[in-house]
């Protein structure tokens, strides 16, 4: 798995939690709070949905290594996903 499909793993995520950002540009670098409207709930259904899409455990100290595109790629590629 690519860089590029691990990418859009995480946007999947994303969307499914927050559904009216569906389309929008994400950017790789910006935290997803700066760039888009969502609350501490909707990270955290994030994150489950990164869970359940992966099996990867996620413990709330690695969150802020979720923060934007960039971060989950290589937080989910530290992880073993996509070896």
């Amino acid at each position: 798995m690519t860089d590029n499909d691990i990418a859009k793993l995480v946007q999947s995520a994303l969307f499914a939690v927050a559904p009216d950002l569906e389309g929008e540009t994400v950017g790789p670098d910006v935290p997803f709070r700066d760039q888009f409207e969502i609350d501490s709930m909707d990270f955290l259904n994030f994150v489950i949905a990164l869970h359940k899409a992966t099996g990867i455990e996620i413990p709330e100290r690695d969150y802020p290594k979720l923060e934007s595109l960039d971060k989950a790629v290589a937080y989910l590629k530290a992880k073993g996903f996509a070896q």
